[in-house]
């Protein structure tokens, strides 16, 4: 499991410490979202995986099947772990999200999240408009002040963004919208990855103003503004992501 904002933390080279089980996970995960471990193919024995990974046969199998439980492969007897379709795979989980950042640009992916993003966090805007309570609005504010002060700095800037994010899902009371996190953290970053080579200054100044008026919509408990400005912004970060399409 990764922590919230360990994708935003990796622009900057910087990544969590692991253990041998986690480097497994994420060699052979990485491998099948990217391609490498094709849909449909047999991975290598245990003995030569033990062997590539330097990892003893206990470590290796937790990590297949930690592997298996995210869907993306699946045991066979006298056959081997084969990679199983991409239908298969859990999409909400951060990790295999994680994975999905350095793969090849798929746009039905991308406007897949964003779908996803735009029914659950207009959702999440518009239940916390009138579900959330004034320590909950003092968070948002918190974060919001966090985004302006980072100025150039897109690491803090985006985890600050993502925080607001988080809170908004919290504040909404509805426990299984929080699962959007990942979502909306792998479409921030695909953002910042894929922008335009505009004034970075600007674009932050224009997002810290989008976030600042969907705080104060919340505060004034106006639902509906709240859903138009969560859409704002997601619109803005879908148009930068797919921008990359030309």
């Amino acid at each position: 499991m990764i922590e919230p904002g360990s994708l935003i933390r990796s622009l900057s080279g910087r990544s969590a410490a692991r253990n041998f089980h986690t480097f497994v996970i994420n060699e052979i995960g990485h491998g099948i979202v990217t391609g490498k471990f094709p849909v449909g193919s047999i991975l290598a024995s245990d003995a030569v995986m033990m062997e590539t990974y330097g990892v003893s046969r206990t470590v290796l199998r937790e990590a297949l099947k930690t592997l298996e439980a995210k869907g993306l492969v699946e045991a066979r007897p006298k056959v081997g772990t084969k990679v199983s379709p991409a239908s298969r795979w859990s999409f909400f989980d951060p990790q295999v999200l994680f994975w999905h950042f350095e793969a090849k640009p798929d746009r039905r992916f991308y406007e897949s999240l964003f779908d996803v993003r735009e029914a659950l966090e207009s959702r999440a805007a518009e239940l916390a408009s009138h579900r959330r309570t004034a320590d909950e609005i003092r968070i948002l504010k918190y974060w919001a002040h966090q985004m302006d002060i980072a100025e150039d700095g897109v690491e803090p800037h985006l985890l600050a963004a993502l925080e607001i994010h988080r809170a908004i899902a919290e504040s909404s009371g509805n426990a299984l919208l929080r699962s959007v996190t990942g979502v909306v953290e792998l479409t921030m970053v695909l953002s910042a990855k894929f922008a335009p080579p505009a004034d970075l200054r600007q674009r932050h100044a224009d997002y810290v103003a989008q976030h600042e008026a969907l705080v104060s919509a919340m505060e004034r408990g106006d639902g509906d503004a709240a859903v138009q400005l969560m859409q704002s912004i997601i619109t803005r970060d879908k148009q930068q992501t797919m921008a990359v399409f030309g």
